[in-house]
């Protein structure tokens, strides 16, 4: 993530392409990888269903990110920003839980949500002027990242298994 926001930022004027590119690319293979998990395992747990409609919308959203690539920038400008603030809302939601069961990294998650919903605000407010949108959205890119790494070294009462 930290280098693809350099990459952006360095190269404006490609970032429509290579982000367009990334997020159909991303939401195809979470579309499958969720179908087949469905199809593997979840349709014999209670609750499989949400599995496999969480999989079709992952698809299709695969397939209308693919389909903006004749789109006019300032439309894929706005619909990152509503995934940035969508991210940033359920990172916010998440916070509150895990403050809520006693959780002791409620705090950065709560950050890290507000910063999101913060750059997917400022990337519509200059939506209009497309560099500085990219920026901002680099910007957001970069601190996901950085973020990421801080959790990957934090030390949990979990084990976590992917």
């Amino acid at each position: 993530m930290i280098v693809t926001a350099f990459f952006l930022a360095y190269n404006p004027k490609e970032a429509y392409r290579v982000v367009i590119s990334f997020l159909a690319i991303g939401f195809l293979v979470s579309g499958i990888a969720t179908l087949s998990y469905y199809f593997t395992m979840a349709r014999y747990m209670v609750g499989g269903k949400i599995i496999l409609y969480r999989g079709v919308l992952l698809f299709d959203f695969a397939i209308f990110s693919g389909a903006l690539a004749d789109v006019p920038r300032f439309y894929v400008l706005v619909y990152l920003a509503v995934i940035h603030l969508f991210s940033g809302l359920v990172e916010v939601l998440r916070s509150a839980e895990a403050r809520g069961n006693g959780g002791k990294s409620w705090g950065l998650k709560l950050i890290h949500g507000i910063i999101n919903i913060t750059a997917a605000i400022c990337c519509l407010v200059f939506a209009k002027k497309t560099n500085t949108a990219v920026y901002i959205y680099c910007a957001g890119i970069f601190y996901s990242g950085i973020i990421r790494i801080v959790q990957a070294f934090r030390k949990t009462s979990f084990v976590y298994i992917r």
